[in-house]
């Protein structure tokens, strides 16, 4: 397995592709069910598959990463080649980048004495999705550009 299986709630969510992956390969309900209840190892081989090609998609889709903390937030743009990160740090007392008002005072204070920016690129060093998947697993989250693009504008 390439990455990680989906989570039981994922897998519910997905049902209806589930199904098709399972048609694609000429599994119908009936089959599966004889597939549950006969061949546990089967079962858990189709959901890595299955897992892996959701996973494999939703990764080389994604461009953006966030992850906010207490006193940093770190963004990420996921290109082909390189990955750009931008870290924004604040040194005032009892910030918090994760509580909503603190966010919306960086919004609207972004050039305040208080944060501070740095900015960096870097070539992979293994695949892309595999890198862009360990940061999920370190917890990002998928984003928009909004963010990345305003501050890597403020900071140029």
């Amino acid at each position: 397995m390439k990455y990680r299986q989906l989570t039981t709630e994922q897998l519910n969510e997905m049902h209806e592709e589930f199904a098709l992956f399972l048609a694609s390969q000429k599994i119908d309900g009936d089959k599966w069910q004889e597939i549950k209840d006969t061949k546990p190892e089967v079962v858990e081989e189709e959901i890595n598959i299955f897992s892996d090609l959701v996973w494999e998609k939703v990764l080389t889709n994604t461009k953006y990463l966030t992850n906010l903390s207490e006193k940093n937030i770190n963004l990420f743009r996921c290109d082909t080649e390189n990955i750009h990160r931008i870290v924004i740090k604040c040194e005032k007392e009892d910030f918090d980048f994760s509580n909503k008002e603190n966010y919306h005072w960086f919004i609207n204070n972004s050039k305040d004495k208080s944060l501070s920016y740095f900015k960096g690129q870097k070539t992979y060093f293994k695949e892309r999705n595999l890198e862009v998947f360990d940061l999920i697993e370190k917890g990002c989250m998928i984003s928009k550009p909004d963010l990345y693009e305003s501050v890597f504008t403020i900071i140029g």
